[in-house]
């Protein structure tokens, strides 16, 4: 009897054993069916909300356009909080002509790559300079305005040639096309010193005013617009820091996209309204012709 007990009890404990690692195998499975499906939706969390292809583009109706929305006269609030520029105007028209909407996205101009890379947004738009950097880690669309990288002055502050430069006190963006120029240029190592950097240019500006800049060193459409407002309070020097194509970026895959937008462009400097625009925000035709 004892025996049989034994025996029984040993089959009975096989069993418990058996039924506990398929158990365990059946738990281990779906642990990883369900770190599997939590992969996949974070993936696809991860690219939903931006497209790659103009038919995806098409399909959500729209282009979400990030921009840097202090940097009048390209894309700022007006006084009623209204965001205008000539890039909002532009870049409004571009996407009627392909059927779709503007949306447009404020960011941090210092981060916007990411905000690009990232799928925040489906390109960078606001007076942003082809430089050979960017030429690199983005496409780059074709140039559409062509700008200058001046130093502006206070009053009593002369600028005769970049040495001078050394004798001030100057602002400057951070992350700017104009900083890069500066930084490029054989002048930087002796004014580095000099040099202060700014999230805006609306905060140069107000250093300018408050007499603790001497000259800022700045995109010529942006401190041209500026200055008017101001009535012409500051200089322009006779030297500068070159020529500063705008240009339009997108991931790097997306020369479908970069090439659609071209395109609009294009035929809008056939039928006259880029023109018209220009115009109306500075006073003549200033787009680059392909």
């Amino acid at each position: 009897m004892k025996k049989k007990f034994a025996i029984v009890t040993v089959l009975a404990l096989c069993l418990t054993m058996l039924a506990g690692c398929g158990a365990a195998s059946s738990s281990s499975q779906a642990a990883q069916s369900t770190a599997a499906s939590s992969t996949a939706a974070s993936s696809a969390a991860s690219t939903s909300g931006y497209s790659t292809s103009v038919e995806d583009i098409k399909a959500n109706g729209k282009l979400i356009i990030g921009l840097d929305d202090t940097f009048a006269p390209m894309g700022f609030h007006d006084e009623s909080g209204e965001l205008v520029g000539f890039d909002i105007d532009l870049a409004k028209a571009v996407c009627a002509e392909m059927g779709i909407d503007a949306e447009f996205k404020s960011i941090d101009w210092d981060a916007k790559e990411l905000e690009l890379t990232s799928g925040n947004i489906d390109c960078i738009w606001n007076g942003m300079s082809m430089t050979a950097e960017r030429q690199e880690s983005m496409a780059l669309s074709q140039p559409y305005l062509n700008n200058k990288i001046v130093i502006m002055t206070a009053e009593g502050c002369t600028v005769a040639a970049k040495e001078d430069l050394a004798n001030y006190n100057i602002g400057i963006q951070a992350g700017s096309a104009a900083l890069e120029a500066v930084q490029a240029d054989d002048i930087y190592s002796t004014i580095e010193g000099k040099i202060t950097e700014y999230p805006t240019y609306d905060e140069v500006i107000l250093d300018m005013q408050a007499g603790r800049l001497d000259c800022m060193i700045i995109d010529e459409v942006y401190g041209s617009y500026k200055n008017a407002k101001l009535d012409n309070a500051y200089g322009v020097a006779d030297v500068d820091f070159g020529d500063d194509l705008y240009a339009i970026g997108f991931r790097k895959g997306d020369t479908e996209l970069r090439d659609a937008v071209n395109d609009a462009i294009n035929a809008l400097i056939a039928n006259g309204k880029a023109a018209e625009i220009s115009n109306t925000w500075f006073g003549a035709d200033i787009v680059v012709k392909q």
